[in-house]
C-alpha cells in the first residue's frame, strides 16, 4: 500500500509542477484536465501526508520517552498518534479502492408504478417528488424527459434527468423495487395496502460512450401530450426511438424542438443499453460472489416505506429509520451514506480476498 501511495504522491507533485509552469497557461484545455486530476488525487494525498506526519510524531514521541523529564508528555503524544493510525490506514484503504468511472456523471431516473393500481401510481409520484426534493437540496437540476400521469395525480411512469456534481455517486444504489405500506386516500375502511414502484437509476451516457449503429435505430415522431397549449397541439416534436436489435423503446417529449428531443432520447437510449450490458456483467460476477449492496437489479426489492409505523427500512443493509416524513421530503443522506459505507466495506473485503 505504501508503494502505491508514494507513487500517487509523486504523480500529484508532477501535476502541481505542470500547473505552476508558465507554458501550461497557454492551453486552457490542459489546465482544466490537470485541475481535474489534481482534485481527484488531493483527498488521497492529503490523507497520506497526514498519515506520514502521524508516523513521524509516533516515532519522535517514542524516542523522547527515554528522557525522564519528557517521558509523561511524550507518552501522551505517543498514545495519541497510536490511536490515530488505524483510522488513517482505513481511510487510505478506502481512498485506494478503484473509483467508479461514472461517479461524476449525471443520472437518468426512471420510475414505474408496479403492483397496486392507482395507489402504486400515487406512490410513484411520491418517489419522484422525494428525489426531486433531494436534488433541489443539493443544488442539482431536474429535467423531466417524459411522463405518463393518471387522472388522480399519480404517475404510471416517468423518466427524468438529474444534473449535478456527484449525482451518480449518490443515487446509484436507488435502483430496484420500492414497496409502500399505507392506507390509501381512496380506502374508506382504513386498511393498509401494499403497493410497489420500480426505480432504475442510469448514468447519463453520450452517444460516443456506447457504440450504436444508426441503422439499428427507427425514429418516430408524434405530438406531445400534456400541458403546452398550441405548441402541443400543432407540432410533432415528440420523438420515439426504437433500438431494433434489443427492442428498447425510448420517448422524449419535454423539449420544444424535435432535434432537442431526439438528442435527449439518444442519450437515454445509450444509458439504457449501457445499463443492460452492465447488468449482464454483474449477473455473471455475482454467480461467483454475491455482493450485499449492488447498484440494484430492477426486480430486487430494496426498501419498504411503512407509513403507519413511520419507518423506512432498507433491506440490503438492514437499516430502519423512524423518520418517514423527512425521508419522503428528500432527506436521504443518512440512507445513502449507510449504503455507500456498506458498499465500501464489501469492496474492501473483496480486495482482501483477491
Amino acid at each position: 500500500m505504501l508503494d502505491k501511495l508514494a507513487a500517487v504522491e509523486a504523480k500529484y507533485s508532477q501535476i502541481e509542477a505542470r500547473l505552476a509552469a508558465p507554458e501550461t497557461y497557454g492551453d486552457p484545455a490542459l489546465v482544466a484536465k490537470l485541475n481535474k486530476e489534481q482534485a481527484e488525487l488531493q483527498p488521497l494525498v492529503d490523507t497520506y501526508r497526514t498519515y506520514r506526519r502521524t508516523l513521524e510524531a509516533r516515532d519522535q514521541a517514542q524516542a523522547l520517552m527515554e528522557d525522564p523529564e519528557m517521558r509523561e508528555l511524550a507518552r501522551e503524544e505517543y498514545q495519541q498518534a497510536l490511536d490515530a493510525l488505524p483510522e488513517l490506514e482505513r481511510q487510505l484503504q478506502l481512498l485506494l479502492l478503484p473509483r467508479d468511472p461514472n461517479d461524476g456523471k449525471n443520472v437518468i431516473v426512471e420510475i414505474r408504478a408496479g403492483v397496486g393500481g392507482e395507489e402504486a401510481a400515487l406512490f410513484a409520484h411520491s418517489l419522484y417528488r422525494m428525489y426531486a426534493m433531494y436534488a433541489e437540496g443539493r443544488g442539482w437540476k431536474v429535467e423531466v424527459d417524459s411522463a405518463s400521469e393518471t387522472e388522480l395525480g399519480g404517475i404510471k411512469e416517468i423518466s427524468f434527468t438529474i444534473e449535478g456534481d456527484g449525482a451518480w455517486s449518490r443515487l446509484k444504489f436507488e435502483s430496484g423495487v420500492h414497496r409502500v405500506q399505507r392506507v390509501p386516500e381512496t380506502e374508506s375502511g382504513g386498511r393498509v395496502h401494499t403497493s410497489t414502484a420500480t426505480v432504475a437509476v442510469l448514468p447519463e451516457m453520450e452517444e460516443a460512450d456506447v457504440r450504436i449503429d444508426p441503422a439499428d435505430i427507427e425514429m418516430q415522431v408524434f405530438r406531445s401530450s400534456g400541458a403546452g397549449g398550441q405548441h402541443v397541439n400543432k407540432t410533432s416534436s415528440a420523438v420515439r426511438l426504437i433500438h431494433k436489435p434489443t427492442g428498447t423503446v425510448v420517448e422524449c417529449q419535454q423539449e420544444r424542438s424535435q432535434f432537442q428531443n431526439r438528442d435527449k432520447a439518444m442519450r437515454i437510449l445509450a444509458s439504457r443499453l449501457y445499463e443492460a450490458e452492465q447488468e449482464k456483467i454483474t449477473s455473471e460476477y455475482t454467480q461467483q460472489r454475491r455482493s450485499q449492496v449492488g447498484t440494484g437489479m430492477r426486480n430486487e426489492r430494496i426498501r419498504t416505506y411503512n407509513f403507519p409505523q413511520g419507518r423506512v427500512t432498507d433491506h440490503r443493509i438492514g437499516l430502519t429509520l423512524y423518520k418517514i416524513d423527512s425521508v419522503m421530503d428528500g432527506d436521504l443522506d443518512e440512507l445513502i451514506d449507510a449504503l455507500s459505507a456498506a458498499d465500501q466495506a464489501e469492496r474492501l473485503k473483496a480486495e482482501q480476498v483477491d
